[in-house]
């Protein structure tokens, strides 16, 4: 029997995607199959390379904040110029080159460069803000998949940024004729794509949406925003999943690196809690 594991997009919150996978070996459960959107992207990338869930946890620490630095004050200006103007500025906005050369420089220690030297199943979902179409980034096209959809000679920095590449933070990602932007836009939690790949059973990882109260700032409510079009994004798919692991992250922001150890821990203890169900499924 093969297991798949599909891990949302949440921003830093995808640290937590790490927990569950830690958790899932400390019991003996091992992931056959692995597909991740945005930031469960970045996870999925890893862990499909070789890195262990613990040591993709210590990553984190190391370049979070590197890679999540932006200018929110020219954020929110770029934003107000747009509704005033319909002109949005690209100023304060990441163009994601850091996180490709951090990906790119990690796939080359594992002595990887492109999408099909990676011997684990992979699916990475993205959308072309060209032609409004989703593509996912693998390194096994399935029986059912045509070339059009499925793209797998590409780096994998490349394929991490074009799936992570979040409206008003990301600068849209280049490759070729095309223009991505986050995969959660379409398929914010991968379950079919992990499915289409051989996996027998699927987890499907995402995250519990905050309470918006009179206390919550803009950034609470851009989070708010993103988890329910993301849930709703992803119903359909997350119902062809065995189980749905849905973790509570407290407020996190999409850039709080300050809760990294937080999320991590929620993970785990996320996983640990439905330990009994999963056990169940697989047996």
């Amino acid at each position: 029997m093969k297991l798949g594991i599909a891990l949302s997009g949440g921003g830093i919150r995808g640290i937590a995607h790490a927990g569950v996978l830690k958790a899932l070996e400390d019991n003996g459960i091992w992931v056959d199959i692995i597909g991740g959107t945005s930031a469960g992207s970045l996870i999925a990338g890893l862990y499909a390379m070789g890195y262990s869930p613990y040591y993709i946890y210590i990553l984190f620490k190391k370049y979070a904040k590197e890679i999540a630095q932006i200018n929110t004050n020219m954020l929110l200006s770029g934003i107000g110029s747009f509704v005033s103007t319909k002109k949005l500025s690209l100023q304060g906005l990441k163009s994601g080159e850091s996180l490709e050369k951090l990906c790119n420089m990690l796939a080359s220690k594992k002595g990887i460069r492109k999408m099909t030297q990676i011997k684990m199943p992979l699916v990475i979902p993205t959308v072309d803000i060209m032609d409004s179409k989703e593509y996912v980034f693998t390194n096994y096209i399935p029986k059912e998949g045509t070339k059009e959809q499925y793209i797998t000679d590409i780096d994998i920095g490349k394929a991490i940024v074009s799936s992570s590449s979040f409206p008003a933070v990301f600068c849209p990602c280049e490759y070729k004729e095309h223009r991505f932007m986050d995969g959660g836009a379409l398929d914010n939690v991968p379950v079919e794509e992990v499915r289409k790949q051989g996996a027998d059973k699927v987890i499907a990882v995402k995250f519990q949406g905050d309470i918006i109260s009179e206390d919550s700032n803009i950034m609470d409510i851009m989070m708010k925003t993103i988890d329910i079009m993301g849930s709703k994004i992803a119903e359909k798919s997350i119902e062809k999943s065995d189980i749905v692991l849905d973790i509570y992250t407290d407020k996190t922001g999409l850039l709080d690196t300050d809760k990294l150890e937080m999320c991590y821990r929620y993970g785990y203890q996320c996983a640990v809690q439905n330990l009994a169900k999963i056990k169940e499924i697989l047996n």
